[in-house]
């Protein structure tokens, strides 16, 4: 016979206390998402007002003009920086829609290596570091305040 074992709130670890550090990160999440979604947008407009800034290599898998790109990052864009300011409330919801716009926003850069390149590797690198710190630390914002 096997023997059920209650659990009390004594046996429970402690909780630990909200890490400013983690917060430091989060702010700096939602900092780097209105940083990036200004990018996609400033990128997004270059390519609606002129189709012939950004040149595209030849056989690339992604057959798209420039005018579809510039709408891609500047809807992308707009979004991803609307979320950054709400990433600042500590919600769930907003972590998680901003994980998967930060992965959206990796995605759109590494499409969009053919015209611009070194715009798309820092693109990648910001939206890895946002993934990074709302996974790594998210719960510390809504502990924190």
């Amino acid at each position: 016979m096997t023997e059920v074992r209650v659990s009390r709130a004594s046996d429970l670890p402690p909780e630990r206390p909200p890490s400013t550090w983690a917060v430091g990160w989060i702010t700096f999440a939602a900092a780097m998402m209105i940083m990036i979604g200004t990018f996609h947008v400033i990128a997004g407009l270059v390519a609606l007002f002129d189709d012939e800034f950004f040149v595209v290599t030849r056989e690339y898998v992604f057959q798209l003009d420039a005018t579809q790109w510039g709408w891609i990052h500047l809807i992308l864009g707009v979004i991803i920086a609307v979320s950054g300011g709400y990433l600042l409330t500590g919600s769930v919801f907003a972590r998680t829609i901003g994980v998967i716009l930060a992965l959206l926003s990796a995605l759109a850069g590494f499409a969009w290596l053919p015209w611009y390149p070194v715009w798309g590797v820092v693109i990648i690198a910001i939206a890895v570091s946002v993934i990074w710190a709302l996974t790594a630390h998210g719960r510390d914002i809504v502990a924190g305040e």
